[in-house]
């Protein structure tokens, strides 16, 4: 094409961006954070209070929102300027014909018309059909799940000829294994194969163990904030009390049952965990994915690259009956060295494996490597002989050979010694060997040879590859199922490598599930095999997401570990998607989670961090709505009985905000070991049991002091009011000693930071009374009996609350 065609056809198609990348608009994400059940419920809390003219509980409110929303918009901010500069470290480019000579230009520049050049190694810029191919080669696993490279050809395409299994195009997203190729662009951008599945995950994911706890939650606090609200303002009502001060006492009591700083505590506990988990260089792109992968109970994952080294050694070299051989090696070394048509990691492993002199032999011609034969061929020349050396598959070699080499000499092979042959490679197929064969057969001298020429082959012995398992596989997979986090594989290979690897690093083998058999079964069939097996074999792309998905319908959390385009559907439909930083483009882009430095042992560092997260925002959850739900349920019954306002709408306010800045602190607080050995979900039952049991326990002492108060110290309203102030902060802000920790709270040592906070927080609801703030408020000075009582009161309460907590932990 010519420059300005070139350019009139970008302004009409756009950028060649399969999936471009999304500008990070804050408005727009702080919107979406706005739409966080509990952020609409206190927001719809602060209007009411504003239009009934609280307007100091409204900003309260409304700025403890805001500061929590800011710093989760600050924290997803940094990670999208984290993931594009990762995503910008590399500048793609292609060759392409321009004005008539050949340049580089930026891969999104490139357009429809445009012809490419390709070359071994190259990435593939666009979908493109060839016009010219030299044993052409292309690896697209990415895009298809093919672990081995296709060969592609040039020539016309059928109209409708757009599926990757063209063996005439070739796409964006794939890359040159070997040869050369020139290449016209038919699609760009999102009309690429690529682009199509780009667009699918555009879609939204399904819904994350996180967004779902907390979707639950805020309808249980709604459903409770509604009932108190009716009940008080019927109760009123009906004593005919006046209308505008009963409003604002169920209002201060929705606010007060509302946990508002939950939020905030969540998004600085989840913070943490980001900043420790960059610290081990690893980005955390949205902050719900630390909890998210704190409650993850089944991590799925490849083998190759993951479980394993992704780099093929050759282990032995055999004869055609399993004896050690040399002469096998030097004849594989002759093949590998000499062939050009496609470069693959068991030629490189053969390479690698020992240095040989070839400089005695001379290349003939090659008969290239093609799917369908699954074979090579070199004709070499030398030490007074002229060889066609074949290497491949056992399956299509054997069938060729009319001979085994035994002891240095050809012998016949009739049936009896070809099924010697096949159980030496049965042997190595259950021990998790990849194996090649080698065959050779002497040839006369003529100008060219071809496949016809691969009969009546002399077999020589057999090769022995394998992808060793990682060292600390085994060490991280014990360390996870002891943290009761089951890990489950899925690959392409065959199902004996993949029980050998699974073996190896010590999954069960009970049963392992190739995608045939999981091919005919039904969606619930799938659920209740999915969670027994452990090793899924020969398994494609789409069915791992099927994988995934009928794991999640069975109630787990599931972490998937991908890097490819196919994996990023799988990536997305799993709660926690974990992908590396050297990944395709797409997948990092579905991912939640990236690894600049791969390693199994981050993984379980990230688990742990958010089970520690998950940890600090459980307590506040379970010591926010027992306590509130205690106070405001206090605050209710008593509206029954007496003949004023058990506590004014502004007392109840500064009761409520001064407890939670005693729990700002949280976030600092250590994690019992015991918490952090299993995946923790949201257990909104556990957190309403919580306020059921440990709320109405609170309430005694309530009606306790409300009797003391009234009977003992013959109390007025403003006594009243101070005292039951005094009472409630101290009990519920002392409870956090108690409920911060499963065991026993003499052992298990709160931060410094959270002490000094609480302690902070009751003295200053006992000395308020005393101070100059305390006639704006409507408090008095309380008798110095009564803080006698307020002790006794304290230590009897925590006391009571340590034995129900255990009880209620053991249910």
């Amino acid at each position: 094409l010519r420059e300005d065609e070139a350019r009139r056809r970008l302004a009409d198609v756009g950028p060649n961006e399969p999936a471009p990348p999304r500008p990070f608009a804050p408005l727009l994400e702080v919107v979406l954070l706005f739409t966080n059940p509990l952020v609409v419920l206190l927001l719809i809390a602060s209007a009411v209070s504003a239009a009934v003219g609280e307007i100091v509980s409204a900003g309260i409110i409304a700025s403890i929102v805001i500061l929590s929303v800011t710093l989760n918009a600050v924290q997803t901010l940094r990670s999208h300027r984290a993931a594009e500069h990762l995503r910008l470290a590399v500048a793609l480019t292609a060759s392409v014909l321009r004005d008539g000579a050949w340049c580089v230009r930026p891969r999104r520049e490139l357009v429809p018309g445009d012809v490419i050049r390709l070359a071994a190694g190259d990435l593939v810029p666009a979908d493109a059909r060839l016009l010219t191919a030299r044993d052409l080669h292309v690896q697209q696993a990415a895009l298809t799940g093919e672990s081995l490279p296709v060969e592609k050809e040039a020539g016309p395409l059928a109209p409708d000829e757009k599926s990757p299994a063209s063996l005439r195009l070739v796409f964006l997203g794939t890359s040159v294994a070997s040869g050369t190729a020139t290449a016209e662009v038919v699609a760009t951008g999102p009309r690429t194969s690529f682009g199509a599945i780009a667009a699918r995950l555009a879609a939204r994911p399904p819904e994350t163990e996180f967004e779902r706890g907390t979707r639950h939650f805020g309808l249980l606090i709604a459903r409770t904030v509604l009932f108190l609200v009716v009940f008080v303002l019927f109760v009123n009502v009906l004593q005919k009390r006046e209308l505008l001060p009963s409003l604002l006492f169920a209002i201060a009591l929705a606010v007060g049952l509302t946990p508002e700083f939950l939020p905030m505590i969540t998004a600085v506990t989840l913070a943490k965990g980001a900043r420790r988990m960059a610290e081990r260089k690893v980005i955390v792109k949205q902050l719900q994915a630390i909890q998210n992968l704190g409650s993850v109970d089944i991590l799925v994952s490849d083998k190759t690259g993951t479980l394993t080294s992704g780099e093929m050694q050759l282990a032995s070299h055999v004869d055609a009956f399993g004896r050690p051989s040399e002469r096998i090696f030097r004849l594989a070394y002759l093949n590998s060295f000499f062939e050009t048509g496609i470069s693959n990691p068991l030629d490189a492993a053969i390479l690698r494996h020992e240095t040989l002199d070839a400089g005695a032999y001379r290349k003939l011609d090659e008969v290239p490597f093609d799917f369908e034969r699954r074979r090579l061929s070199i004709v070499v020349e030398g030490d007074g002989e002229r060889l066609l050396i074949t290497k491949g598959a056992p399956e299509g070699i054997l069938p060729l050979c009319v001979a085994a080499e035994k002891a240095g000499e050809a012998v016949p092979l009739p049936p009896e010694r070809r099924a010697e042959c096949e159980t030496v490679v049965n042997a190595a197929h259950e021990e998790g060997f990849r194996v090649l064969a080698v065959a050779r057969r002497a040839v006369e001298e003529r100008e060219a040879y071809r496949a016809s020429d691969e009969v009546e082959l002399v077999l020589v012995g057999f090769l022995m590859f394998r992808d060793p398992p990682l060292e600390e596989a085994r060490t991280f997979l014990e360390a996870l199922r002891k943290d009761e986090v089951e890990v489950k594989m899925l690959t392409g290979d065959n199902d004996l490598v993949a029980r050998h690897v699974a073996r190896e690093v010590g999954l069960d083998i009970t049963r392992v599930v190739t995608g045939d058999e999981l091919d005919r079964m039904t969606d619930s069939a799938l659920g209740h095999v999915a969670e027994t097996a452990s090793v899924f074999a020969r398994i494609s792309p789409a069915q791992k997401g099927r994988v995934i998905m009928a794991l999640k319908g069975r109630g787990h959390v599931v972490g998937f570990f991908g890097d490819g385009i196919n994996d990023a559907p799988s990536l997305r439909a799993a709660d926690v998607g974990i992908s590396a930083v050297n990944a395709v483009e797409v997948a990092k882009d579905a991912a939640d989670v990236i690894l600049v430095e791969k390693g199994l042992d981050v993984i379980h560092v990230g688990i742990l961090e958010g089970r520690k997260a998950f940890g600090n925002v459980m307590k506040y959850l379970l010591m926010g709505t027992s306590s509130n739900f205690g106070n405001m349920f206090s605050m209710a019954g008593a509206a029954l009985f007496l003949p004023f306002l058990p506590m004014l709408p502004t007392q109840i306010l500064l009761n409520n905000f001064l407890y939670d800045m005693a729990q700002v602190t949280i976030p600092s607080d250590s994690v019992d070991p015991t918490f952090t050995r299993k995946p923790r979900h949201w257990d909104v039952a556990l957190i309403r049991d919580f306020m059921l049991f440990i709320g109405p326990l609170s309430s005694i002492y309530d009606f306790l002091t409300f009797f003391v108060l009234l009977r003992v110290f013959h109390s007025g309203e403003e006594l009243f009011h101070t005292g039951w102030f005094v009472e409630s902060l101290a009990t519920q802000t002392l409870v956090i000693f108690v409920i911060r920790t499963a065991g026993n709270p003499f052992k298990s040592r709160p931060s410094r930071a959270l002490a000094i906070t609480a302690l902070s927080v009751v003295a200053i609801g006992v000395l308020l009374p005393y101070s100059p703030l305390a006639a704006p408020f409507g408090f008095v000075g309380m008798p110095a009996s009564f803080l006698f009582f307020l002790l006794a009161a304290s230590v009897t309460y925590l006391m009571l609350v340590e034995l129900a907590k255990r009880r209620l932990m053991r249910r």
